[in-house]
């Protein structure tokens, strides 16, 4: 309780103190390249069920149709399990590129966070067919909202392969405590300036 009672009052300030920039953002998304100025994918949330996370457009439009041809440059592409990450992703905009160096594109999601879709803090946000692969123990990942940040993105983001970055959230999880949560905001501000794994 003491949890989704921080995320809606942190969410709520941020939207409101943020709205300037959140609308330069979009702007400047406009006036870069053509498509819509939000993306939406779907992830998977708490109790598995599904939900529309929202992201500023930092792709080309149409960019999850060239994936397909892409799967040779994907950096977890050795990986049993994997995620879908490119170094550096041709699909990616000139703005985009720097929304995603100082991670403002994830600035939308506070309203998934308001909404109750995600937490300030939690497990990564998977898309479905790579929350299937999470079996067995690490499955306890379902008890908890989807984070905006934690362990995973703190240690390096898109760095991290999919094993390691399950078995970082179910310690998360499994060890849960409100000061973790200061702690790992925290250290997402030291994250954010290195943009280690910000691809």
């Amino acid at each position: 309780a003491v949890k989704r009672t921080i995320d809606v009052i942190a969410s709520a300030f941020g939207l409101t103190i943020l709205a300037p920039v959140l609308l330069l953002v979009a702007l400047a998304i406009k006036l870069d390249s053509r498509g819509p100025v939000i993306f939406r994918q779907q992830r998977s949330g708490r109790g598995g069920e599904t939900f529309d996370l929202l992201k500023f457009r930092t792709m080309v439009e149409g960019a999850d149709e060239l994936k397909d041809s892409m799967m040779d440059l994907n950096m977890h592409a050795t990986s049993k399990r994997r995620m879908f990450k490119i170094q550096s992703d041709p699909r990616v905009t000139r703005v985009g590129a720097r929304l995603r160096r100082w991670s403002l594109d994830e600035l939308p999601q506070l309203w998934n966070v308001f909404r109750g879709d995600m937490s300030l803090v939690g497990p990564r946000p998977l898309i479905p067919s790579e929350s299937r692969l999470v079996e067995g123990r690490y499955e306890v990942r379902l008890r908890m909202r989807p984070g905006i940040t934690g362990p995973w993105q703190t240690l390096g983001r898109s760095d991290i392969g999919f094993e390691d970055m399950i078995k970082l959230d179910y310690t998360y999880v499994m060890n849960w405590t409100l000061a973790e949560d200061l702690k790992l905001m925290m250290r997402t501000l030291g994250a954010v300036v290195r943009a280690r794994g910000a691809y």
